[in-house]
């Protein structure tokens, strides 16, 4: 039996961790005729839209009960449950670290068979494959929505200034010159809140670093310390022109003085515009993709799965648990989400956009995205806090170590099975 080392949630890698199958009743039951299909989604500011899809999927079905649960906290009550052994049907959850540590513990059903499938678009299938800890065959998750970051600025003030969209490294500094040069604040960020570092962090990564680096450190192939470096000391640039002490201000703060018009950019995902609109119902947003390169056509959108269905493996009805992601991926009832979280879809097709990603359409409808470089950040490595620490003290180099000696620290089980997988399969790489 398949000993699970990887699994970093604690209390559930007791149990996985000695060896023992998860082997759960399952949520998916018979009652008065009909099938019961219990799904638990992580993202509680999305309950309305759920509570919509629900009702509507209840009365279009006379054979099977859809229960959709929006807990706040939805990762722990997960945990507690699988420890519990009561595991739901479907999960809802995001494309990131914990999704790998579910398909390292083997609790996802393979469901290579749904023929929706077909209909998402290759690069968020592409970005779950590369969630794989170990390559894995079959298909484990239905990507639904995805959020994109860059650069959402004050199209107004961009109109009454005559500033133009940078599709440069270079461009976008000049533009940063030019707008702190007409007494105006370029950038606004919310450095308080440690997680906001990586905004940046990870649009800017995606033009500077392979998108597969964290695995190419596993496979022993290269460092951070020779992919992050550009990447680091770009950053640093952008200080200058934000405002003085940006450690001081929290994300609120930002979204806050972003929509009172006291800068002309704030660097943040899509996520943001509602928190921003709240202050500023009125305003006009628009985005573009950070230009982190010298190639106008070298440019990636920042875009990851937001929400993505999974089929536990203990499920016990399994076309009843197709039918169920059937109906979530009609047209409409995607329509439904994006309308209510300002998303991006996952699927192919005609779909109405929020207008604040304008800027960033091309991107999304030709497919030219990756992930976030920290959905592959094990959460004891703090990367966000370890950011906002490098930029306070600007050391690169020091960093740069201490992130690839932290790696190593926090990712030696993973690194070790990366490696026996190779020496298993005839592949290249070295010990570390």
């Amino acid at each position: 039996m398949r000993k699970v080392k990887l699994f970093t949630w604690a209390a559930l890698a007791g149990i996985l961790g000695s060896g023992m199958v998860l082997s759960g009743c399952g949520a998916s039951e018979k009652d008065n005729e009909k099938t019961k299909i219990e799904m638990v989604q992580y993202k509680p500011e999305a309950v309305k839209a759920f509570e919509k899809m629900e009702e509507k999927f209840n009365a279009s079905h006379d054979d099977i009960e859809l229960v959709i649960e929006s807990p706040n906290e939805a990762m722990t009550v997960l945990k507690t449950r699988f420890i519990k052994e009561d595991q739901p049907d479907i999960i809802g959850i995001g494309g990131d670290i914990n999704y790998s540590n579910f398909l390292d513990a083997d609790m996802l059903m393979d469901i290579s068979d749904f023929e929706g499938l077909a209909d998402i678009k290759q690069a968020y299938l592409d970005i779950d494959k590369n969630l794989e800890f170990i390559p894995k065959d079959g298909v484990y998750a239905v990507p639904y929505a995805a959020n994109a970051a860059g650069i959402l600025y004050n199209k107004d003030m961009f109109e009454e200034n005559g500033w133009e969209i940078p599709e440069t490294w270079n461009e976008f500094l000049e533009l940063l010159d030019t707008i702190q040069a007409s007494g105006q604040q370029p950038l606004y960020f919310g450095f308080k809140d440690v997680w906001t570092c990586l905004a940046p962090w990870n649009a800017m990564a995606c033009d500077l670093a392979p998108a597969d680096v964290c695995q190419q450190v596993n496979r022993g192939e290269t460092t951070f310390s020779v992919e992050y470096r550009e990447l680091a000391e770009k950053i640093l640039q952008l200080l200058p022109y934000a405002q003085e002490d940006p450690y001081a201000y929290s994300y609120n703060d930002a979204c806050t003085a972003f929509a009172r018009g006291e800068s002309a950019m704030y660097c943040i995902g899509s996520y943001a515009v509602p928190q921003i609109k709240s202050v500023n119902p009125d305003m006009n947003i628009d985005s573009f993709v950070f230009p982190a390169n010298d190639s106008a056509d070298g440019q990636i959108l920042n875009s990851g799965v937001d929400l993505q269905f999974c089929v536990m493996e203990d499920c016990k009805d399994k076309e009843a648990a197709y039918e169920v992601l059937r109906f979530m991926l009609e047209d409409e009832n995607i329509q439904i989400y994006l309308d209510d979280q300002n998303a991006v879809p996952c699927k192919e097709g005609d779909f109405t956009l929020p207008s604040m990603l304008d800027g960033m359409k091309e991107y999304i409808e030709q497919g030219k995205m990756t992930d976030y470089q920290d959905h592959y950040y094990p959460a004891e490595m703090a990367v966000d806090a370890m950011i906002q620490t490098y930029l306070m003290n600007q050391d690169t180099d020091a960093w740069l170590k201490k992130f690839d000696s932290d790696w190593k620290r926090y990712n030696r089980d993973l690194i070790r099975k990366v490696q026996e997988y190779q020496e298993e399969n005839g592949e290249g790489g070295s010990r570390s």
